[in-house]
């Protein structure tokens, strides 16, 4: 039987001309299409001198290099389970991450080797290797040592290939068990929806701990054979200056919003540029438009999550087989990829009409295998006839554009009404001054829960916080109003740059309490 090890199938898609630059690093280091063969091929035959058991997990945590993409590379042709771990994360973090995935080895930053080893040992994990991101560290000590040709394991479709842990905003975090069939079967689709072709070349700005950054973006490159211009850290202005030598870019909102502010981000600068693509976190139809506006580039939004890669995309092309039409739309993050069926329930389990907002369920060869260890709320997650619960809420409409309302933890029900934030935000957004908002449920004696608005001016904008309420009764039902609305300087961010709404609902629960 063919193997179905992912590493197998990126590999040969590799150039037949080896020699030929893979990496491009920020630095102005360059690696070949060989340099990551020979490389991850080292990487590996460590990892199978330590004589691990079958599907071991290999954690990481260590800042981004190439270097660490090829660990990446170097776990899959071992067959072991590679656990990407936000290098943000704290001693209290990391500790339950290794205790619960048990992995057989652990990689970290050299500078952090002497209380990650500790808590590593103390777990029962047997190795534990440093990587910098200078090219140092012992993992590459030990790996110059081993051969540099090595035949990738064989793996079947259903195998581990990864194990990714939710941002675990309620709760402790859960282990997503992503397998060589979900990354693959994801990476060709994307391949071929987002109209990749021989010669384009990736900006990867983005950190590689993460789904966005290590699935999509990498994957998309390599089962191309796409140089990738490597940059350790989004800088926009160097972003933009490398716009001319690229054709694709992959970046969170955020990202989107600080190159706009850039004078340099013009249509000269993107006149070799084939491809903007935002996701992870919800992109503002004024950045939609701005950027529009400035480089006559619509970027192209989609929607996933860690459980299941991406679900959907708004379409690259008039391609008939992929899309109704040619129209990226703001406010959307477009169809079901082919393979993905998408359905929009109630909470009784009744499938919704066409406009109505619900429960998002997926199926499809990109869902994952379950959560790590936790068999009941695997089965808790999925439906009788095998759907995927995401917790997003949202709504299809006529055309088939899939729109994302919100998290369905995020749904604030007041005086017995559902009050859907994302709503709220839109309309507070539309304001004039207004930069950006977040709308969260917080305790209340009298209705159970009402929202409060916290909201973002934009430069040189004064912002009144009953000017805005007033504006928000001339537009919404009196139930979806924020019961008080402030003005901050900034909203909490995770590193993706989504809004951290469980640490506003902290920070205000006593508001009326």
């Amino acid at each position: 039987m063919r193997s179905a090890n992912l590493y197998s199938a990126l590999s040969a898609a590799f150039p037949s001309d080896l020699d030929q630059v893979a990496v491009e690093t920020d630095n102005d280091l360059h690696y070949s299409w060989r340099d990551l063969e020979r490389a991850s091929a080292m990487m590996a035959n460590l990892l199978q001198a330590l004589e691990l058991p079958a599907g071991s997990r290999v954690a990481v945590q260590v800042e981004k290099s190439v270097e660490a993409l090829m660990l990446y590379l170097a776990t899959l042709r071992c067959g072991h389970v590679f656990l990407p771990l936000n290098t943000a994360y704290q001693s209290g973090e990391i500790e339950y991450f290794i205790g619960n995935a048990e992995p057989a080895v652990v990689v970290c930053s050299p500078a952090n080797f002497g209380w990650v080893s500790k808590i590593a040992f103390k777990a029962g994990t047997r190795h534990v290797f440093t990587l910098g991101d200078d090219r140092t560290g012992s993992l590459l000590n030990r790996a110059a040592h081993h051969s540099d040709q090595h035949t990738p394991v064989p793996r079947q479709a259903d195998d581990l290939a990864a194990i990714l842990y939710t941002s675990g905003t309620t709760g402790r975090s859960k282990g997503a068990m992503l397998t060589h069939g979900n990354l693959l079967s994801n990476a060709s689709t994307l391949k071929d929806y987002w109209g990749w072709k021989p010669g384009d070349v990736l900006i990867h700005a983005l950190p590689i701990f993460h789904v966005h950054g290590l699935f999509v973006a990498i994957h998309g490159a390599l089962i191309n054979g796409s140089k990738m211009i490597w940059m350790s850290r989004f800088d926009p202005r160097r972003v933009i200056a490398r716009m001319p030598d690229a054709t694709v870019f992959m970046g969170v909102p955020t990202l989107y919003v600080r190159m706009l502010a850039e004078p340099a981000l013009t249509r000269e600068a993107c006149r070799n540029m084939r491809l903007f693509i935002a996701g992870s976190a919800p992109l503002l139809i004024e950045t939609f438009n701005d950027w529009m506006a400035r480089t006559g580039h619509t970027i192209l939004e989609r929607y996933g999550m860690s459980e299941t890669v991406m679900l959907t995309s708004n379409p690259y092309s008039a391609d008939e087989r992929f899309a109704q039409q040619n129209e990226r739309r703001g406010g959307t993050v477009g169809f079901p990829l082919p393979g993905v069926q998408l359905r929009v329930r109630d909470d009784n389990g009744t499938e919704l009409t066409v406009g109505e907002i619900g429960g998002i369920q997926v199926m499809g060869p990109n869902v994952f295998k379950g959560y790590w260890c936790m068999p009941e709320k695997t089965a808790e997650e999925f439906t009788a006839d095998g759907f995927f619960r995401t917790g997003d809420v949202g709504k299809v409409d006529e055309r088939g554009y899939v729109t994302i309302v919100g998290r369905s933890k995020d749904l604030i029900i007041s005086g017995g009404y559902n009050v859907y934030p994302a709503e709220i935000e839109g309309c507070i957004n539309d304001m004039q001054g207004v930069a950006e908002s977040a709308v969260v449920g917080v305790p209340h004696p009298d209705f159970g829960e009402v929202g409060v608005a916290v909201v973002i001016a934009k430069p040189g904008a004064r912002l009144q916080p009953q000017a805005i309420i007033a504006a928000l009764k001339a537009r919404l039902a009196n139930f979806k109003i924020p019961k008080r609305c402030h003005v901050v300087d900034e909203l909490p961010r995770n590193t993706m740059g989504k809004v951290q709404k469980n640490l506003l609902r902290e920070q205000y629960r006593k508001e009326f309490t």
